[in-house]
């Protein structure tokens, strides 16, 4: 059974290379097959695997092969299939499958067919490779290759320069955090002498370390999820990853790339919960990436960008959590949210397709009529991201809030408000899309259609999972009383590190029943000012108060960081280039080259051709070694 565990990355790898190398002989109906059918491979073997052994809680480590040995630094090639990894290898390969079928039907009239599901393919590869790999190296290599595949992906048509720019945007940023992660392995290897996860944790209950030491370590290693997951000040790649097609957006913003930096996290829970003040450090940064993308998102009017800030929202939510010792209910949102974010971006890809092309809200309205099932799916989705109950949202969402409300009331209250950000401005979308009169061209209006199956069968399926998802983590007390056991915390609790601070029924049922009540209302608000009042956004936003403004231009923070860091650099590197580059470096090797040029043709003086001179030469030769000899 331990040798299947190879087949999980290795399908997707054997596809990624039958595309790469045969995809010009190969047809658009074969690649169709042959990608999903891949993943879906990888998912059964996982499914397999998790049902005959890790649920059990029995981890299981795969050697490979003996990878790098250097002096004394050991890394083996080897898989580790344990609770954790199990659980976000069926998320990828199970979203990833479900998107793969997507794009046979979104993506079929590209001209680049195959080298869209070669790129996919090969990041599911580094993804399973990334929550597969049992020591820190091999985390980092599916780590870097996420990133490479990224910027293949969001670049996909890379002849329109925005786009380019924004895959280069996401590929510099990933590359600022990564350094960090490269540098935290580094120093936990000195620290801790090896980089495998099992002797890492295993010294951190036992071996006498300085605090500080183990907060220099953490810091790094969130400096490296603080890029993939897109948390401040390394979070504005992440909207402009949009220029990809939909469902690349679906699979980075849903069960793959964003989550790497949690799962490290989650991963490392026994490293993190050893340094408090990086634990308070990454609570700080979740809430204010939580709060900041929240606001940003309830004035944007492009229908991918609003999901996209909605993903940097979910993701300092989820980071807050993680700060505050509550690994397990970090990890369940993460599942729910790859269920109800793969559907509302899938969602918004049917949307779009029937739009033909145009991803402006303010020129939808009434699709729910041409629409019907995207309706459906897209509305289940919106309620599952609001936390209502009983959609996958709500369970995963309350189990965060109560224990970060047992950690700081403060940062509950915050959370709780990007909470009811997230219902507002998702219903704004919602009734802005599908609600009202169709506010577009007549040729739109022409155009719009329902999406084929091979897009609306994703939808189905996870609208299905958006609804039941919830269920695996039952809320503790309440299960209590029901005698329904939280199943995803007792299948973790090998694996994480679990906190032991409990809520009393009473407080547990009160915080639910206010978050739902306030939720409620937001949603109130939202059907009044955008369904009855139908309130639509104007064409060019203005006039604007100065808030709205501010936040409608997301804070401008993307102009400071090219008035600060990107202007600034350019002008050292044309400086850089005008002195040390020219005048230096390429001076220096123009003169090495100038000066044998020189010395050739002074040598080449001695060249007469005539043998009298060369016979000449010969004996004063001969006479000069005799006297060297003699001498």
């Amino acid at each position: 059974m331990q040798k299947l565990v190879y087949l999980i990355p290795l399908f997707p790898l054997v596809s990624f290379a039958i595309i790469a190398l045969f995809g010009s002989r190969l047809s658009k109906s074969v690649v169709s097959y042959l990608a999903p059918s891949s993943i879906l491979a990888s998912f059964v073997v996982a499914l397999v695997i998790f049902t005959t052994q890790v649920s059990n809680n029995h981890a299981i480590t795969v050697p490979l092969m003996s990878w790098i040995h250097v002096g004394g630094f050991n890394a083996e090639f080897s898989f580790l299939v344990d609770a954790l990894s199990i659980l976000f290898t069926l998320v990828i390969t199970g979203v990833g499958f479900l998107i793969h079928v997507y794009s046979t039907g979104y993506m079929h009239d590209e001209k680049d067919y195959n080298r869209y599901f070669a790129y996919l393919n090969l990041f599911v590869f580094f993804m399973l490779l990334l929550v597969l790999g049992d020591n820190f190296l091999l985390m980092f290599v599916g780590w870097e290759g996420v990133g490479l595949c990224s910027y293949l992906l969001i670049g996909f048509w890379f002849k329109n320069i925005n786009y380019s720019n924004a895959a280069n945007k996401a590929f510099i940023m990933n590359r600022i955090g990564d350094l960090g992660f490269l540098l935290g392995i580094i120093l936990t290897f000195g620290v801790f002498g090896s980089i495998n996860y099992h002797e890492v944790f295993a010294q951190v209950g036992t071996l006498v370390i300085d605090g500080k030491l183990i907060t220099y370590i953490t810091m790094l290693l969130f400096i490296g999820a603080m890029g993939k997951s897109a948390q401040i000040p390394l979070y504005t790649w992440l909207p402009d990853a949009m220029a990809g097609p939909t469902p690349v957006s679906a699979l980075i913003h849903a069960a793959t790339m964003v989550t790497a930096g949690i799962y490290m996290v989650a991963r490392c829970s026994t490293l993190f919960s050893a340094a408090p003040d990086t634990m308070l450090f990454i609570s700080i940064i979740g809430i204010a990436t939580a709060l900041l993308s929240a606001t940003i998102a309830l004035f944007q009017n492009d229908i991918k960008k609003v999901l996209a800030y909605s993903t940097v929202s979910q993701l300092g939510l989820i980071f807050c959590a993680l700060g505050v010792g509550a690994f397990s209910a970090g990890v369940f949102h993460v599942v729910t949210h790859a269920f109800f974010k793969a559907l509302l971006f899938l969602g918004a890809g049917s949307v779009i397709h029937g739009m033909s092309g145009d991803q402006d809200i303010r020129n939808m309205g009434g699709l729910k009529r041409k629409m019907p099932v995207t309706f459906i799916t897209f509305l289940i989705g919106t309620i599952a991201i609001a936390g209502i109950p009983p959609f996958a949202g709500f369970f995963s969402k309350d189990q965060m809030l109560a224990e970060i409300y047992l950690h700081n009331k403060v940062l509950f209250v915050l959370a709780l408000v990007v909470s009811l950000m997230t219902a507002f401005y998702m219903f704004r979308l919602f009734f802005l899309t599908f609600t009202g009169d169709f506010r577009g061209s007549n040729a739109q209006l022409g155009h719009l259609h329902e999406s084929p199956k091979s897009m609306t069968i994703p939808l189905m399926v996870l609208a299905v999972l958006s609804v039941v998802g919830g269920f695996i983590g039952f809320p503790h007390e309440l299960g209590h009383v029901l005698n329904i056991h939280h199943w995803l915390d007792g299948f973790l609790a090998s694996t994480l590190k679990m906190d032991t601070l409990e809520m009393s029924f009473n407080t547990e049922m009160v915080l639910m029943a206010v978050t739902v009540m306030l939720i409620a209302l937001v949603i109130i608000i939202a059907s009044i000012l955008f369904v009855s009042k139908k309130q639509i956004p104007a064409e060019d936003e203005a006039p604007m108060s100065l808030i709205k403004e501010v936040i409608y231009h997301k804070y401008y923070i993307d102009e400071l960081y090219d008035a600060l860091i990107v202007k600034p650099m350019d002008k050292i590197a044309v400086l850089f280039y005008g002195s040390m580059e020219r005048l230096g470096i390429d001076a220096f090797v123009n003169n090495i080259g100038t000066s044998v040029i020189n010395w050739s043709q002074l040598l080449r003086l001695s060249q007469t051709g005539g043998l009298g001179f060369y016979v000449m030469a010969m004996v004063i030769s001969i006479v000069l070694l005799m006297l060297m000899f003699f001498v």
